[in-house]
């Protein structure tokens, strides 16, 4: 069962997170299911996130039992180092951004239920430098973390791009009305996280739960005088958790 059949197995089978589980080691090892105890198996968590943040978000969801509501903005592929996607199994859906050329062909294919846009995210409508790498998760509109990345361990620069920016709150205006409840926010913009942020109307659009990176904090003191956790914390957001670059913020309003 190559990945392609495999993440078809997983949709049409899945409902509860762990009936997913156990289909997919099942379909992965039907000869040795029993090699681990049923009670054993129940408790490993199946996480399709970079650095684990769906499953963080599943313990802050834990108690929700319809299906919500997400946005992602720099959702780069619909299952790879994906925060939704874990999400999107349980039966939820919501909206994936991302600028990289051509990406929402597979995000079509793969999330139909989902609204698949193929811009980039800014604060204000302009353009901007896309820099486009051999590794599509390094690809960003930051120039100095292009010339960074460029040359480093394998990765390099392969070509520059010129893409139309747009300001989220007014992509929401046209995509969702104003009964929709956003449960959470994901930013991944490569270091221009805070310019995304900035984009949103938040006395109109909150979300429960935002999610956004600070590429420089190592540590919660470090975020503690990051600039993405003073905005958070000016709209009303307080700093709740936090993997190795992705901030997590709850609305306290």
């Amino acid at each position: 069962m190559n990945n392609y059949h495999l993440i078809r197995f997983l949709e049409r089978t899945s409902g509860r997170i762990s009936s997913v589980k156990a289909r997919l080691h099942t379909a992965l090892y039907p000869k040795q299911y029993f090699i681990f105890p049923r009670a054993l198996l129940e408790h490993h968590e199946i996480s399709f996130s970079q650095e684990g943040e769906d499953v963080i978000l599943s313990r802050l969801f834990d108690d929700k039992k319809d299906p919500g509501f997400y946005v992602d903005v720099g959702a780069h592929h619909p299952q790879r180092f994906s925060n939704t996607y874990r999400f999107y199994l349980r039966g939820w859906w919501g909206i994936n951004i991302d600028p990289f050329p051509g990406c929402m062909k597979v995000f079509n294919e793969l999330r139909p239920r989902d609204i698949n846009l193929e811009f980039a995210i800014s604060d204000n409508d302009s353009e901007l430098t896309y820099y486009e790498f051999n590794e599509s998760a390094l690809n960003t509109f930051s120039e100095s973390l292009a010339q960074e990345r460029d040359g480093l361990r394998s990765y390099r620069l392969l070509k520059r791009t010129q893409i139309k920016t747009r300001r989220l709150s007014t992509v929401l205006g046209e995509n969702i009305n104003n009964e929709q409840r956003i449960d959470f926010l994901s930013v991944d913009a490569e270091g221009l996280d805070l310019n995304v942020l900035r984009s949103n109307n938040w006395d109109r659009y909150r979300p429960v739960v935002v999610l956004a990176e600070a590429l420089q904090a190592k540590t919660l003191a470090d975020a503690a005088d990051d600039a993405v956790v003073t905005y958070m914390s000016d709209q009303g957001y307080q700093l709740i958790s936090k993997a190795v670059k992705t901030l997590i913020f709850w609305d306290t309003r």
